[in-house]
């Protein structure tokens, strides 16, 4: 089957062929007829098998084909959960959309809110945004929602792990009640098909992949190594191997500071990337990523989840994830589209049941390597574990010390303005519900960067890690 094949116009077949494609991958084969046929649809996935393009590019065929009732109101609406995830989706609508006369614009939060608004105040076609930002732009009366044609949520699974459903719901009322729905995401949880029953009407399902199966092309493997030694052993993978280009999963964003500094000054170029960094230097740090200027990217899981780099070729884990589906969502970073990758976990003694976890999910284990000089050393012995997690881990939001014993300060993360697109790593396990005086106190007025307010999960009210 070729793009040709799927009732594409030629304006659209052309920009897609420019950027070098002609056949489609599964995920578009299937998905595109079903929503250029108008029905709602559900498609599971895979990350790196191309479900950006499989709703893109319908989506802009359907807009072209029907005429602009009024320009004033955007008619196709993109949810994402990330900044990161927003920009590459809104790219991906600019460039297959090239030669059609439609306008579009991403919205999200740690930019300033008056290119945002002069924008959307203009008039576009498809809006693609984080869900507070959006509301953000709800609440100033600057856009208007009741015109929208097609809703797409895009990596739905990672909306309800970081608590956007609140927001989600929240936008969802501001939506005609006659429109086309399409949900995407890599994988889909029980709990994910709930929320598929309120928002989807009879729709088509999707799947070429199977539930929580890893990349094909991925090749994974486990080096036992003592914690203190990870470092040095990271260090050596990339020195021997000649690494060129690696991204680096840490739990926290103090983690991923540290470890990028460290390895910086072992003569490795690296940077960090997470929630509490400036949009401005995710950007930069991500396009030198692209451009090999950097050789390492340590990234906590929400910041790395909008990252779509062809032919990466390798993913560690310095740190397993305590969610074992989250390990599917790093190792996918590699191995996207047909190339192959390399998946290596650096797992200390703390993190056997993590490892058991993910072997559980995988129903398979994973290959273990050694490296000489880096064996455990069996008198190091596992600290306590505390409903699947470390007593002592450090967190995004501080640390439990165990009972009476003091905490130690120097495992506290550097504290910053209340971190309230996407992305922190560190999953908190028990989200404080802030206040409603607390939440509206933190609110930037108006045309702020409101970098002040971004946060790695939703909190069960208002979510402000998109703002």
């Amino acid at each position: 089957m070729h793009f040709t094949d799927l009732g594409l116009s030629a304006d659209i077949l052309r920009a897609v062929s420019e950027q070098g494609y002609d056949t489609p991958t599964p995920i578009q084969a299937q998905a595109i007829p079903v929503v250029l046929q108008g029905h709602d649809l559900m498609a599971a996935a895979q990350t790196g098998t191309g479900k950006t393009a499989g709703f893109t590019l319908p989506v802009l065929q359907l807009l072209s084909n029907r005429p602009a009732p009024s320009r004033t109101k955007p008619r196709v609406l993109v949810l994402t959960p990330t900044r990161e995830l927003a920009a590459q989706v809104e790219d991906s609508v600019r460039t297959y959309g090239k030669y059609l006369p439609l306008k579009s614009a991403v919205i999200y939060g740690g930019v300033g809110m008056a290119p945002q608004t002069k924008a959307l105040r203009s008039g576009v076609d498809i809006i693609v945004a984080t869900p507070g930002r959006l509301l953000d732009h709800v609440g100033e009366k600057n856009v208007d929602l009741s015109g929208i044609e097609i809703f797409i949520l895009d990596e739905a699974d990672r909306m309800l792990d970081m608590g956007f459903i609140h927001d989600i719901r929240r936008v969802t009322a501001l939506l005609p009640k006659k429109k086309q729905t399409l949900m995407f995401s890599a994988t889909f949880s029980d709990e994910i098909r709930t929320l598929a029953s309120s928002y989807l009407h009879n729709p088509q399902q999707v799947e070429v992949a199977r539930r929580n199966a890893t990349a094909d092309m991925v090749t994974q493997s486990v080096y036992h190594v003592d914690k203190a030694k990870k470092r040095d052993l990271l260090v050596k993978l990339i020195e021997d191997n000649g690494w060129h280009q690696v991204l680096v999963f840490t739990r926290t964003k103090h983690g991923a500071n540290a470890l990028a500094e460290k390895l910086d000054k072992a003569g490795i170029r690296s940077a960090a990337i997470h929630g509490n960094k400036s949009q401005g230097a995710r950007t930069r740090a991500l396009a030198d990523f692209k451009s090999l200027k950097l050789h390492v990217l340590v990234a906590t899981d929400i910041a790395a989840r909008g990252i779509d780099i062809d032919l990466l070729p390798h993913v560690v884990n310095y740190e397993l994830p305590n969610v074992p589906e989250d390990y599917v969502h790093r190792i996918g970073r590699t191995g996207r589209a047909g190339s192959t990758g390399q998946a290596v976990s650096l797992v200390c003694v703390d993190e056997h049941k993590l490892l058991r976890d993910i072997e559980r999910l995988l129903k398979r284990e994973i290959e273990v390597k050694t490296v000489p000089g880096f064996e455990v050393d069996p008198r190091i012995k596992a600290e306590p574990i505390e409903n699947g997690r470390r007593s002592q881990a450090p967190r995004d939001r501080g640390n439990s010390a165990p009972s009476g014993q003091r905490k130690p300060q120097q495992q506290r993360p550097p504290q910053h303005a209340k971190p309230v697109p996407g992305t922190s790593g560190q999953r908190n396990p028990q989200p404080q519900r802030a206040s409603q005086g607390a939440r509206q106190a933190a609110k930037p007025a108006s045309g702020t960067s409101g970098q002040g307010r971004t946060t790695e999960r939703g909190t069960g009210g208002r979510s402000r890690f998109s703002d």
